[in-house]
């Protein structure tokens, strides 16, 4: 199986990020995964991502960073977390990329954490979910990109925690610019078993994020990579893998390490 690794943009030193892809390489990765600010923060970019593109740098997706995601409780909040995607995703295909990642929400409620009872009851989280995940993938088609759904685990999340509540979703939009995105880390809390979740979610599955189950680098934790690996192959797999990690080093020795590790 060809790999394709991409590590996120902070990881690497450089004025820019021609320098920092140049670093990226010397570490044995093939690209970059942007980080998306919101406020027009990522549109902002467009330039410097168009000359970085014309100048061979490789950015395949872009991750959301915000404070407030499309499944917020609050209804101008989501309508602000839509208009951020709709940038990312336009403009993720003007830095010659594909894909723009967003969980539902991050860190708004947990049901394993008090008060245990969201504001909101299921079936209200899915009308809601499937309202912005419908409006986002007909603009991502529109502009020729993917809508990537990542799942969080319980703690983090209490809306999509798994792959086949991803799943779910996606199949009813209906739509091929909306897809999954699978965090090893986040599978290893919530997957009874990582393998069958990702053979069942393989239709599905256009990308993937790798940090290990303490959220270190792959290596640095429990999981078994060649199984991992192996599975990808099984269902040919031939999307990007992503880190988002912490490290547990100095990046010059972590990431060349990583490679080695992925690419077997």
């Amino acid at each position: 199986m060809p790999i394709r690794l991409a590590a996120q943009e902070h990881f690497f030193e450089g004025r820019d990020l021609v320098e920092k892809f140049a670093g990226a390489e010397a570490a044995g990765f093939d690209g970059i995964e942007l980080l998306g600010a919101g406020d027009g923060g990522f549109a902002a970019r467009a330039g410097e991502l168009r000359r970085a593109r014309d100048a061979g740098v490789v950015m395949p997706t872009v991750c959301v960073q915000t404070d407030h995601f499309i499944g917020d409780f609050d209804a101008e909040r989501r309508r602000d977390a839509r208009a951020t995607m709709k940038l990312l995703l336009s403009t993720i295909v003007e830095a010659g990329g594909f894909g723009a990642i967003t969980p539902a929400s991050w860190g708004m409620f947990s049901t394993r954490l008090p008060p245990f009872t969201p504001p909101r009851d299921a079936a209200a989280d899915r009308e809601v979910l499937l309202q912005e995940l419908t409006a986002l993938g007909e603009h991502a088609r529109e502009v020729g990109a993917t809508l990537l759904l990542e799942p969080l685990n319980r703690y983090e999340d209490h809306m999509v925690n798994r792959l086949a509540q991803a799943v779910d979703l996606v199949r009813t939009v209906d739509l091929p610019s909306v897809r999954i995105v699978g965090d090893f880390f986040h599978m290893s809390i919530e997957e009874v078993d990582l393998d069958e979740s990702i053979r069942e979610a393989a239709p599905y599955l256009a990308h993937f994020q790798v940090s290990d189950t303490n959220r270190l680098e792959p290596g640095a934790g429990h999981l078994d990579w060649d199984r991992r690996l192996d599975t990808l192959e099984e269902i040919g797999y031939t999307g990007w893998l992503a880190m988002e990690s912490r490290l547990s080093g100095p990046a010059e020795q972590v990431l060349p390490a990583v490679s080695k590790l992925l690419r077997r």
